[in-house]
């Protein structure tokens, strides 16, 4: 599973039934419908006095904003003194856009500080250590797997300082992604576009290559049910030398694009993170998907199977350097439905748990 064990000290003080209720209201706050998904993490606090009542309640409400254990602490007032803050990720120890809610916690004056998951990313990590080392009881790893499950797209950025990145492929039963004479459109059905649509409204990037742009010109934005666009679109990113005419549809002011001249995956993914891009939708053709393929930078796919056969014309990968069967780049199925006429089928390519729809 997809989390660096938890540290040494974790569980040397076990935290109480009314801690681990504490801990369920925590989840179930940062899941609230106001807490947004990006860039920053869903995160829940809860602060209990001394006779394990709760005094304060808050979530994160997006960047920039205060940090839930900062909502929490407010909503207690004076409360806070001496009680125990209840959270759903470790308090953070960086001073970003908003203070390190560690020298909160101390300024409040809590007791004790109960947490689920541990900070991945290293930026922000080692908040436990400091309140522990300033004399506060501390507790790690209180349903630690429901709190990743809360943000499994943000913690593998966070551990791999790279956006986590979901491959949307759409393709023949013989695999074909165009005819041998260029055409490409559609493949598949309405039902099937709209979800595509619907999955670019979930992610921050969508990447695909000059090769793309130039042949098919595509606009690459998100529409709702109705066709229309979103408020809050994906930036679009173009990768390669090639030049894209100024009227390509891209260029249009329906949203951003960045165009990276590079062939490289890993360039370009540590251009994306440093942008706080933390989830990016790979929708390139065969070549530009064999080499983020070829490069482990593809974590989770989304096919589409239309009933059609092509029998010829451009294959939905290309190389990947795999001239055996016994080297084949093997995924695990998470889900296999049909969508009106076509299939869908989605599998993950690393150690990232299954998260619930609309996760981010």
């Amino acid at each position: 599973m997809l989390g660096a064990p938890e540290p040494e000290w974790a569980g040397t003080e076990m935290a109480s039934t009314i801690e681990i209720d504490a801990m369920q209201r925590a989840l179930s706050l940062a899941t609230r419908a106001e807490a947004p998904t990006h860039p920053n993490p869903r995160v829940g606090a809860v602060v209990l006095d001394a006779a394990g009542s709760i005094v304060g309640e808050g979530f994160h409400r997006g960047a920039g904003t205060p940090h839930a254990e900062i909502e929490a602490l407010r909503d207690a007032g004076p409360s806070a003194s001496g009680a125990t803050v209840v959270v759903s990720l470790e308090p953070c120890n960086h001073s970003g856009r908003t203070e390190p809610c560690t020298a909160s916690l101390l300024q409040a004056g809590v007791s004790r500080v109960v947490f689920a998951q541990t900070d991945p990313n290293p930026v922000a990590a080692g908040g436990a250590e400091v309140l522990r080392g300033a004399g506060l009881s501390v507790e790690g790893g209180v349903l630690s797997e429901r709190a990743r499950e809360l943000n499994p797209i943000w913690t593998l950025a966070m551990q791999r300082q790279r956006p986590f990145v979901t491959w949307k492929v759409a393709a023949t039963v013989d695999g074909r992604v165009a005819a041998s004479d260029g055409s490409s459109r559609w493949i598949t059905g309405s039902s099937a576009r709209a979800e595509v649509h619907a999955l670019r409204a979930q992610v921050d990037a969508v990447v695909v290559g000059t090769g793309t742009v130039l042949e098919d010109d595509p606009q690459l934005t998100a529409r709702d049910a109705e066709g229309q666009p979103i408020e809050r679109q994906p930036l679009r990113v173009v990768v390669g030398h090639r030049s894209i005419p100024a009227s390509a549809k891209v260029n249009d002011d329906s949203a951003e694009t960045l165009h990276l001249p590079s062939h490289e995956p890993t360039e370009v993914l540590e251009e994306l993170f440093a942008r706080d891009v933390h989830h990016t939708l790979l929708e390139g053709g065969p070549t530009l998907a064999a080499a983020f393929v070829s490069a482990g930078a593809v974590d989770r796919v989304v096919g589409y199977t239309a009933p059609a056969l092509l029998g010829d014309g451009a294959s939905l990968l290309g190389p990947i350097g795999v001239a055996s069967i016994s080297d084949a780049v093997r995924f695990a199925f998470d889900d296999v439905s049909l969508v009106d006429g076509d299939l869908r089928w989605s599998g993950r390519l690393s150690d990232v748990p299954l998260f619930t729809e609309g996760a981010r």
